[in-house]
């Protein structure tokens, strides 16, 4: 049985029929990988020590604790069919201020520490949300970095803290993140194949 792209060719010459034939299975390809990028999964490798030991950045660069950087994959989707949680490692878009305050912007990957509404303050390394000490045994035991009162999240702030508190510029430095730019939650890392696995 022949389909469309059979028909659309046969009626050329050789070899233009095989050049046709190629083209247009590159160019579908490519636009899989394409869409499959902007809509369901995309790759992004960690450039700092923000989330150490939880996801390694590369030495020698302060506080890395690998040889290479890990490469995760983020679901771009999922936040449409579920809110996210507490506890979620997410890629987002920092704010504009970001940049003045830590020197870096763009796209960053910390843990989703505080939700919509929260009482969120630090005091002596310990978070607290809603007045309770929060529960978080992926934390660095190193310095924890600046401490802050307490702040009520609007709806649709959210939180983000690395995990390497004494390392990470984070929500404490340059406020909440809104739900527009939140990406996706890291869900695996696929490179170096010695850390492969789900998160």
């Amino acid at each position: 049985m022949s389909g469309p792209l059979d028909r659309l060719t046969s009626a050329l010459p050789a070899p233009w029929d095989t050049i046709v034939d190629w083209a247009v299975t590159i160019a579908i390809a490519v636009a899989a990988v394409l869409a499959i990028k902007a809509w369901v999964v995309n790759p992004y490798r960690i450039p700092s020590s923000s989330m150490e030991p939880t996801l390694h950045c590369a030495a020698p660069e302060p506080g890395c604790q690998a040889g290479s950087s890990d490469r995760v994959l983020a679901n771009r989707f999922i936040y449409r069919f579920r809110d996210p949680e507490r506890g979620d490692i997410v890629v987002f878009q920092t704010p504009e201020r970001a940049v003045e305050r830590c020197g870096a912007g763009g796209t960053f990957v910390k843990r989703l520490v505080g939700l919509p509404g929260d009482r969120i303050a630090m005091t002596r390394g310990v978070l607290r949300v809603n007045g309770q000490p929060l529960d978080e045994p992926y934390v660095n035991g190193g310095p924890h970095g600046r401490d802050f009162g307490e702040r009520t999240l609007g709806a649709d702030e959210y939180f983000m803290m690395g995990d390497n508190r004494g390392q990470s510029c984070d929500s404490r430095e340059w406020g909440p993140v809104s739900r527009e730019d939140l990406i996706g939650p890291v869900f695996a890392v696929y490179w170096p194949l010695t850390r492969l696995g789900l998160r």
